[in-house]
């Protein structure tokens, strides 16, 4: 299976340019062979905008989730995107995976909020999700939930083996991409996909290195600080010494 992962600037208010990108990179990935793209974290309506947040979120089943499905659908290739949700009162930090038919294939509302932005905007999620991608066991987490090693434990332990993570992580913090997203795929055997953007939005300096990491903490495709379309096939665990492979799984032992 091949994947594809979008690293691009902030597209602040939900307008048509943002719109015209994501149509753009799914046509891009689509062509290539991808059947899943990953976009970043609160693509719509921007990251760093509390103010957007909480005036222009929008209801699953809405204008967004609706315009989004049929884009995925007219490209034929699947899109992984986060995005303000609202729900009542409450406001999430989530994201949704569409399939190439543009079904909702899997929705996810994050757990690990971060910094008091966050904290201020959002309410917190409560639960994961898992969906089937071609054979693959999929599930979706956001930024700094991949930071936790118990949440992609937990995880692992129902059989998920591709982590799709739209990202929005400021510069200074790029030690996640080198260091952490590669350990949490050695220590279970599974691919995570980060999808970062990059550039400077709202006085907020993004890191940009955007990375897809396997099963041993092999970089499979990484970016550098411009925009960029990752592109790169899903291999899981074929091909590799099974005494190379990490058993922690099977191995804790609690005490």
């Amino acid at each position: 299976m091949k994947l594809a992962l979008y690293q691009g600037p902030v597209q602040s208010g939900a307008t048509e340019a943002g719109f015209a990108t994501i149509r753009r990179q799914l046509a891009a990935s689509a062509a290539a062979g991808a059947s899943m793209l990953v976009m970043p974290e609160l693509y719509l309506p921007g990251y760093n905008h509390p103010d957007h947040h909480r005036d222009l979120s929008q209801p699953r089943g809405g204008a967004w989730e609706t315009r989004l499905a049929a884009m995925a659908r007219d490209a034929g290739c699947g899109l992984t995107i986060g995005w303000a949700e609202r729900d009542g009162d409450a406001v999430y930090n989530a994201a949704t995976a569409f399939g190439s038919d543009g079904k909702v294939l899997g929705h996810y509302r994050k757990v690990q909020l971060f910094g008091p932005m966050e904290r201020a905007s959002f309410q917190p999620g409560d639960g994961f999700c898992s969906f089937d991608l071609g054979g693959v066991k999929c599930t979706l987490l956001i930024c700094y939930d991949i930071e936790h090693a118990a949440h992609v434990t937990a995880l692992a332990a129902r059989g998920v083996t591709l982590f799709l993570v739209p990202t929005a992580n400021p510069q200074g913090f790029e030690h996640v991409q080198r260091l952490l997203v590669p350990a949490r795929a050695a220590e279970l055997n599974v691919t995570v996909a980060y999808a970062n953007y990059c550039g400077e939005d709202a006085g907020l300096a993004f890191g940009g290195c955007s990375v897809i990491a396997g099963p041993l903490g092999a970089v499979l495709a990484q970016a550098g600080a411009q925009e960029t379309l990752l592109m790169t096939d899903i291999p899981g665990t074929r091909g590799i010494d099974p005494l190379l492979l990490s058993t922690q799984l099977t191995d804790f032992r609690k005490i």
